[in-house]
């Protein structure tokens, strides 16, 4: 194990819970939502890998145990012996500095452990944890154990939401389009409130977190922007406002693409999987003469006043187009997101894992939707802030080296844990993606 592993030096120290105990408690939930979330599933559903940007659901609950051995037991427990030496190898993700890591498109070939014996490592490690946690003082090595757990439940919910991600994929391509849990009888929408342009005045404005709380590193520093004056939807694009787009030829006229998104449009038209064609959103089907898509409960028909969902930059980003509009930027987003909101959205703590559509009665000129249900693509690169510093040692790989060709979301989704997101909080992805619970808010410029 390498000695550079590390988590943010005390000076960087995040307020942790009061107590050992109220770190402990928290700890043994976030354990414990991974493994509610495999209740009524089978041992053979863990181990597929349905893509090579999808990992088996057994991959997750090991790789987030290896996370605690890794940066908190090895290089901090005393006397710590592994498990097996090998997980290092099986279940280290992309960390260079701590060691070669197994084939990730390959993930889904490893039989052995079995998910009994994934269990029975997470039970090993757990109590390790719990004994190093309770047994950190008030020195600077008890500072680092305490920030190290608390690092490690925030990586482990990030897993929570690709599990998610994941299963869904899993599930979708079994001919039997499976139920993974069921959600109980779905809310009637009767329609969405008509979307409103909430303007924007622009200036000087400041993003970026900055506090003592948690936060990952690619969200400081706080720094001014300046921005034009612009306006948001209210609400995000739905499902029937992105019908509206397809019947009007959306797919089949090139001069809504960016060149790199007509050309997967182009390539992947003929595709055999029907959930990899680049002509409506990812998972939506046609039977008897009507759009459905599959969902974590099984295939529904698709609700018109649901926010659209599945869908990549290049959709997005043409979908705009056509509407007149633009996706909005990192700092626009941010600037208009008030903690507040946060209550409103639908989080993966309900176990619905679908987006929900805005009441029909929402209140007018304000904006809705901005945390929970999807991930907003925004229109701007995901690169460094001024004064960023990426964590010393290992823990600096975690978001830093990722800096390129990619774009950022905000806002969190029906997979992410209430208590994980917040405003500045930047998630990232490649414009061709949309396995994830991505999804679309307007913007314009200002009159």
């Amino acid at each position: 194990m390498s000695p550079e592993v590390s988590a943010p030096p005390p000076s960087a120290s995040p307020t942790l819970p009061d107590t050992t105990e109220a770190l402990l408690e928290r700890f043994r939930a976030v354990r414990a939502f991974s493994e509610r979330m495999c209740e009524g599933m089978e041992p053979e559903d863990f181990v597929i890998q349905s893509s090579p940007d999808v990992s088996p659901t057994k991959w997750h609950l090991a790789h987030t145990t290896w996370f605690f051995e890794a940066f908190l037991l090895e290089p901090h427990g005393t006397g710590y012996r592994p498990l097996n030496a090998e997980y290092n190898y099986l279940f280290n993700s992309y960390y260079n500095t701590i060691g070669e890591q197994f084939c990730r498109p390959r993930r889904g070939q490893i039989s052995r452990p079995t998910v009994r014996e994934v269990f029975d490592y997470r039970r090993y490690v757990d109590e390790h944890v719990e004994d190093l946690l309770r047994s950190a003082d008030d020195s600077e090595r008890g500072a680092r154990i305490r920030e190290i757990v608390l690092l490690g439940t925030h990586h482990e919910q990030q897993h929570q939401e690709l599990m998610a991600t994941d299963i869904k994929h899993v599930f979708s391509i079994n001919p039997l389009r499976p139920s993974w849990r069921d959600a109980g009888p779905r809310e009637t929408s009767g329609g969405v409130p008509e979307l409103e342009w909430i303007e924007q005045p622009g200036g000087l404005v400041e993003i970026g977190y900055e506090g003592p709380d948690f936060h990952f590193d690619n969200e400081a520093k706080r720094h001014r922007v300046y921005l034009e004056p612009f306006a948001l939807a209210s609400r995000l694009v739905t499902n029937g406002d992105y019908l509206a787009f397809m019947e009007d030829g959306g797919y089949d006229r090139p001069e809504l693409w960016l060149s790199m998104g007509w050309a997967k449009v182009r390539e992947t038209g003929l595709a055999e999987n029907e959930w990899e064609r680049f002509d409506k959103p990812l998972y939506w089907f046609r039977k008897d003469d009507r759009w459905w898509q599959f969902t974590l409960s099984g295939p529904q028909p698709v609700d018109p006043n649901e926010p659209v969902v599945h869908v990549s930059y290049y959709e997005a980003d043409a979908y705009a187009r056509w509407s007149g509009a633009r996706l909005p930027t990192e700092p626009e987003w941010e600037s208009c997101a008030a903690p507040e909101g946060i209550d409103e959205g639908v989080f993966s703590d309900t176990f619905t894992f679908h987006p929900r559509a805005l009441s029909s009665t929402a209140e007018r000129g304000r904006l809705h939707q901005m945390f929970g249900d999807v991930w907003e693509w925004t229109s701007s690169a995901y690169t460094a802030y001024p004064g960023f510093q990426p964590w010393p040692g290992s823990a600096g790989e975690y978001n830093g080296k990722f800096m390129a060709n990619q774009l950022v979301l905000r806002g969190g989704s029906c997979a992410t844990s209430r208590d994980h997101i917040r405003p500045s909080y930047r998630n990232f992805f490649y414009a061709g993606d949309r396995w994830q619970f991505m999804g679309i808010r307007l913007a314009k410029d200002a009159r």
